[in-house]
């Protein structure tokens, strides 16, 4: 049994673990050191915590459970499908708080939270709870939304009604007085939490509906935010200094990041908080029913106009992560600079339906990052850029960003649509994800090649080479 002062030694160098995670994890540079560290503050975390219990055999049973199904699901899971197994690991992580937020109502005393069986939970306690329990059935069903629009199962296009805003108020005003309410209340009144229990699940789910799916990245980081909060909250009624740090670090890292992807997309962080963006979407930026033509070729079209060109850029996209097409992308980009072509790659904040996913994938290619260019670095260039391939991306170079009344409308793209060429590699003609028809797909400029991405990047390899 460890002494006061040595659990709370511990929990600091743990803490300083999971600072360093953070810090590894802002660059692809350091993100493997960043994962170790965090490993080592969680298993340091987690083996000072089985000293304050007595019930080992449940506690090391239900690690062992969750250590195996996780196991098997990280070495089953595709990169493509992490942002939606993201979003389901939050919903996990805001279902615990609610849980362990009962548990601790039901019987303050087994928590420490009163010194006697009997007594009543103190007022700050009340507030704690009331806090942690909101947040995380939100971030439960939030989650679960998201979740469901990512994987498909689930329309990702916004699903609004007259009148939601008013609704989503009245809702919060009527969470917030029963949660006053139980806060109030002499002992433990249990109608009062089970009702704000329940109008704060049906609350998430009315944020996360009306959000399109363009805008789901941000979600993503939102509910992380919001599950670290909740974590926080549950730590401050468990009288636990782990969980309070780990929860604030998770809660401020997940804010920061939202914000800087609402500041990336041009959305107000309000908004976002509330649910309220991607709701002003007005119809799709269409041409109004003309029918509209596009020019295809092939990968050898494509390889002779990017093998006869001074400078290429190449913008991976959700296709490419589909197609497990990376390693192709870095044969073709090698191929060219042999040839004496200049060829980088354009990244956008929300690629790939979660952000840093195609820096992600690149750097497994072993491409190196002075290639690699965010938005912000390469946009002026691609007017003097003499080809642009488009690898399964959609949403993120569609200039119905520039359209007022687009559900994208004032979303930053990468403007491939100012190159002198743009070849667009798509299985077919189907609109992003967010819904909408690409104008970019239809100019003079643009050359659509249709197949799978890999296939068709190792078949411009082979006519380049």
């Amino acid at each position: 049994m460890l002494s006061g002062n040595q659990i709370a030694l511990a929990y600091l160098v743990a803490s300083v673990f999971f600072i360093l995670a953070l810090k590894g994890l802002s660059s692809p540079l350091t993100s493997r050191r960043g994962n170790l560290f965090g490993m080592i503050g969680m298993a340091i975390a987690v083996a000072v915590t089985l000293t304050l219990t007595k019930n080992w055999v449940i506690i090391i049973g239900g690690i062992a459970l969750g250590g195996a199904i996780g196991a098997v699901v990280a070495r089953k899971v595709q990169m493509t499908a992490m942002p939606e197994l993201v979003a389901f690991m939050h919903s996990l992580v805001g279902l615990a708080a609610v849980l362990i937020a009962i548990a601790a109502v039901n019987n303050p005393y087994a928590f420490g939270i009163v010194k006697a069986a009997g007594e009543s939970i103190p007022a700050g306690n009340k507030l704690e709870l009331f806090i942690g329990t909101f947040v995380g059935a939100m971030t439960f069903s939030g989650s679960v939304i998201a979740f469901l629009k990512l994987s498909g199962r689930m329309s990702g296009a916004p699903i609004v009604f007259s009148g939601q805003h008013m609704v989503n108020l009245l809702m919060g005003l009527g969470m917030l007085g029963c949660g006053l309410w139980f806060f109030a209340t002499p002992g433990t009144n249990w109608t009062a939490f089970i009702a704000m229990t329940a109008i704060a699940f049906v609350l998430g789910f009315l944020i996360i509906v009306p959000i399109g799916g363009a805008d789901m990245p941000v979600v993503i980081s939102m509910l992380n935010s919001y599950s670290g909060w909740a974590a926080a909250g549950i730590g401050f009624s468990l009288n636990n200094p782990m969980l309070i740090i780990a929860g604030s670090l998770v809660g401020s890292s997940g804010a920061i990041l939202s914000y800087i992807m609402c500041k990336a997309m041009n959305r107000p962080f309000l908004s976002v908080i509330l649910g309220g963006f991607g709701t002003d979407s007005g119809a799709a930026a269409t041409a109004g029913g003309v029918q509209k033509t596009h020019r295809s070729g092939s990968a050898d079209d494509a390889a002779f106009l990017m093998g006869n060109a001074d400078s290429v850029i190449i913008i991976p996209g959700y296709g490419l992560a589909v197609a497990r097409a990376q390693h192709a992308v870095k044969e073709l980009a090698h191929k060219l600079r042999e040839k004496g072509v200049t060829v980088r790659f354009a990244i956008h904040p929300v690629a790939g339906r979660m952000p840093g996913h195609m820096n992600v994938l690149l750097a497994e290619a072993e491409i190196p990052y002075d290639q690699v260019l965010e938005m912000d670095e390469i946009n002026s260039d691609f007017p003097t850029t003499d080809v642009v391939l488009v690898l399964g991306a959609n949403d993120v170079v569609n200039p119905a960003a520039h359209t007022p009344g687009s559900p994208i409308y004032g979303m930053p793209i990468l403007e491939a649509d100012k190159a002198r060429t743009v070849m667009v590699v798509k299985r077919s003609m189907a609109a992003g994800y967010a819904g909408l028809d690409n104008d970019l797909f239809y100019m003079d400029k643009t050359m659509m090649v249709f197949g799978d991405a890999k296939k068709v990047v190792e078949d411009m390899v082979k006519a380049v080479g």
